[in-house]
Parts: C-alpha cells; structure tokens; sequence
C-alpha cells in the first residue's frame, strides 16, 4: 500500500505542466522513432544523394538549351520585336507582382493556421498527458470499489433466494463487502476533485467549460443537448444517492445478521429477506445509471443500451472471484472447517457462469456495433482495436477463453490451485476491461501500463485487503442461527 501510494505520487510528479514540456516529450519519441529507422536510411543515403545529384544536373543541362535557343532567337528578331517584347514585359509585370503578393499571403495565413493548429494539439497531448496519473487513479478506484459492491450483490441475492449451500460463507462475503465504505468515501472524494478540475484533472470532456455556451470555441451541440442530466451538482448528487443507498443496505443487513445469531426467533433473518429483496431493486436501476454516468459519459458522444449490463457483469464476477480468493485463504490457514470441496465448486461454477455472461454481452455490444457501422457508434471500437489492440482483445482471452478451458471441467472446481490461477486471471483481465472503459476516451493514444497504473493498483488492492482481513476479526465466521446454517453445513454435490 505503500508502495503504492509513492508509485501513485511519482506518476503525478512527472505528468508535464505546460506545453513546452509536452514539445520536450513529443521530441523525444520521434527522436527514439528516427533512431529506429536510422540504418534503413543509413543504406539509402549514398544513392539517393547520387540521384539527386544526376537529376540536377540534368535539370540544368535542359534549361541550359533553351536559354541558348531564346539567345539565339533575339539576336535575329531584335529589330522587329524589341518594342513588342518591352511592352509585353511591362504588360506582364503587373500581374506577377500581383500573384507573388497574393502567394506571400496565403503562404503566411497557411503558416499562421499551421501554428495555431500545432498549438492546438499541443494543449490536447498536454490534457492527455496530465489526465494520465488520474485515469489511473480512477480505474483502480472504481474497479476495486466495485468488487466489493459485486460481493454485496451476491449476499443479497443469496438472502433472497433462501440459498440452502451459502450460509457458511455469509461472513466471508461480508467482510469483502466491509472495503464499501471505505471505497466508497475515496471515490467520491475522487469525483468531487473531478468535477473542480483538481490537479489539471479533465477526465470527463461534457465537464469543460463553454461545452453548453453557443460560440465558443469548446461549443458541443451534443453535449449541450445533455446538460440538464451531465451536469457536476446532478452528477455528485446521483453519486451520494447510490453510494448512501449501498452503504446503507450493506450496513444494516451485516447489523441484522450479527443480531440473528443471539436472537431466539428467525425475526432479524426475516427482516433481512424483505430488506434484501428491496435493496435488489434498487441496486439494479442505480447500478445501469452509475454505468452510464461514471464510465459511459467519459465518451459522451457515444451509447450503448447494453453498457449498464456489461458492467455489472464484469464486476460481478470479480466480486464472486474474490469471495472465493478470500475463502480459500481463511481455508489454508484452518479457519471455515465447515466449508468444503462442494462450496468451492459452487463458487467456480459461478465464476465460470458469470464469464461465460460477460462474454455473450461483450460480444453481443461488438458485433452489432461492428456491423451496424453507424459512425458516430462504430468510432467507440475502432480507436480500442487501432490504440488498445492488445488490451482489448486480451481482455477477451483473460475474461473468457482461459476462464473457460480451466473451469468447464467438473473435478478442476474443485482444486484450489486452479481457482487461484483462474480467479487471478479473472481479476486482472476485469482490471484491463475497466482500463479500456476509461482510458481511451481520457488519455487517447497517450496510454502504458507505467509507475500511476501499478501504482494506484497497489495502493488499492493494498487498502483492500487491509480492511476486509480487519472485518473479519471483528465478528464470528460462521453464521450460527441462521435458518439454513445446518443445510449449509452438512451441503454437498
């Protein structure tokens, strides 16, 4: 953790400050491009020079003997054409100093357009550049938060399907649920510094200002259209609303829950089934509206009707894989002696289900897009596959094909080596997935995997682990009273 907060402080030292330094950069990577190519044109210099040379001289020689010619022919029309040739000299005079004026402007107008134009990319690389340290703050933040919101959906679906196999891992899936608050509290710190523009931040583009006001130069009919809903006080609002209302459920289902194992009626147990079916619904409108406005309108040019689903498909799945993770754990140092090989093949039997879910959505959102080819959807996928082609489809070999070999076989849910294996794969490529959510629209082309990236992961993941390793010594890991505790017990497949 650290580790990771030094990693995320050297990535904001070295973002550039102003444009000069922004030139200093740019040069520097075509100086590294021409090193590149510096023996390709080593090999062609002598010749080319040598043609060079041969066509000028060539050149010369032929304009050599026409001058000869038109010397030849004055000297024999001398007489009869003198006065013709001087007037129309004079006659022509005119109009050349008229084209050579004209030229000169539009050459100096061009020269100005360039400049301004050079100046103008140059501001883009430098937003680029310092949105870099952010992005990846904010990748690492939303993704990590929202493990533990993926975790906290899975405890209440369990709760209310009365699920008989997962009362034994409900303290488990409480404490990878306790990071919420805390998560929850630094992200929306990070949106308030988002929406001020904290630090040269600029992550949202509908955030600029003059994107509303007609004639100005960051004018955007489009996001002009929107402002009554992308609007910062709207935006901070909507966010306190569904990180309260999260916060709030998580809280008091874990209070009822403790409640139920003194209790001597199934009245607490009661109270959190009606409890969970209510927050289900709730999370599933206020989870499509956080996709759109924490993820989808940092393009907001661009819609997808599958995104909120997409989404919560991803982070499910990572919440589901870290509650696995985490009971394995507590497994290998002797604590859960109730939990057992069929357990842990549930789990992988959701881990597998849930790939197999992100995969069908994430195919369904590319592949009508792709061959729609409406422009203004089409540009979403085409600068991933031009700027993030290895990240963009590697996500689709970490998320599915791997997932899918190693878990399809019955016996290898089993093993909790290949969980491990498999459940790391899984998070990191669902890291990569949020990564190619966020950073082609904030950084563009300017993106790697350097020191803010690794850094903010760390520091993150670090947090992470300190916080639900300190629930969980906080409260009893079995469930005593709850209705199905002797089901759960006793549970195999």
């Amino acid at each position: 953790m650290v580790l990771g907060a030094v990693g995320i402080g050297v990535g904001f030292l070295n973002a550039p400050k102003d444009i000069a330094e922004v030139e200093k950069i740019l040069a520097a990577d075509s100086h590294g491009h021409a090193d590149a190519h510096n023996d390709h044109g080593t090999e062609g210099h002598g010749e080319a020079k040598h043609e060079a040379h041969a066509t000028e001289a060539t050149a010369h020689k032929v304009e050599a003997h026409p001058n000869a010619a038109d010397s030849v022919a004055k000297i024999n029309d001398s007489v009869t054409h003198t006065e013709e040739a001087h007037d129309t000299t004079h006659v022509a005079t005119a109009p050349a100093e008229h084209h050579d004026a004209t030229a000169h402007k539009a050459k100096t107008t061009e020269h100005v357009d360039a400049h301004a134009e050079h100046e103008k990319h140059l501001h883009h690389v430098l937003h680029q550049l310092q949105n870099k340290p952010w992005a990846a703050l904010y990748v690492a933040c939303i993704f990590v938060m929202l493990i533990s919101l993926g975790a906290l959906a899975f405890y209440a679906i369990q709760q209310v399907a009365q699920a008989g196999w997962s009362p034994v891992l409900f303290r488990v899936m409480q404490g990878v649920t306790a990071y919420l608050p805390v998560g929850s509290v630094l992200f929306f710190i990070l949106l308030v510094l988002t929406g001020i523009h904290f630090g040269h931040n600029h992550l949202f583009v509908w955030m600029n200002e003059g994107v509303d006001v007609v004639g100005h130069e960051n004018y955007d009919k489009l996001i002009a259209g929107k402002t009554g809903y992308l609007n910062v006080p709207f935006w901070l609002i909507r966010a306190a609303i569904f990180l309260i209302g999260w916060n709030l459920y998580r809280y008091y289902s874990r209070k009822n829950c403790l409640a139920q194992d003194e209790a001597n009626d199934n009245s607490f147990y009661k109270k959190n089934f009606k409890m969970s079916a209510a927050f289900l619904v709730f999370f599933i409108v206020t989870e499509s509206i956080m996709s759109w406005d924490w993820i989808m309108s940092v393009d907001p040019h661009w819609f997808s009707t599958l995104f909120g689903w997409y989404v919560f498909a991803s982070f499910f799945v990572s919440g589901i894989t870290t509650i696995a993770l985490v009971t394995l754990y507590l497994k290998s140092k002797g604590y859960l002696e109730f939990v057992n090989t069929s357990h842990i093949h549930d789990l992988a039997k959701f881990m597998f289900g849930i790939s197999v879910f992100w995969t069908y959505l994430w195919f369904s959102q590319f592949m009508l897009i792709w061959y729609s080819n409406i422009p203004e959807e089409i540009t979403y996928f085409i600068t991933r596959i031009e700027n993030y082609n290895l990240p963009f489809f590697g996500m689709v070999v970490m998320n599915f094909v791997f997932p899918i070999l190693i878990l399809i076989n019955t016996e290898f849910k089993r093993l909790t080596w290949i969980i491990v294996m498999a459940g790391t794969v899984i998070l990191l490529g669902h890291y990569v997935d949020f990564y190619n959510m966020i950073m082609p629209a904030t950084v563009g082309d300017q993106w790697f995997i350097g020191i803010p990236e690794i850094g903010s992961l760390l520091f993150f993941v670090g947090l992470f682990i300190f916080v639900v390793f300190s629930a969980l010594t906080k409260s009893p890991l079995l469930a005593k009273r709850n209705p199905f505790i002797e089901e759960s017990k006793h549970f195999h497949y």
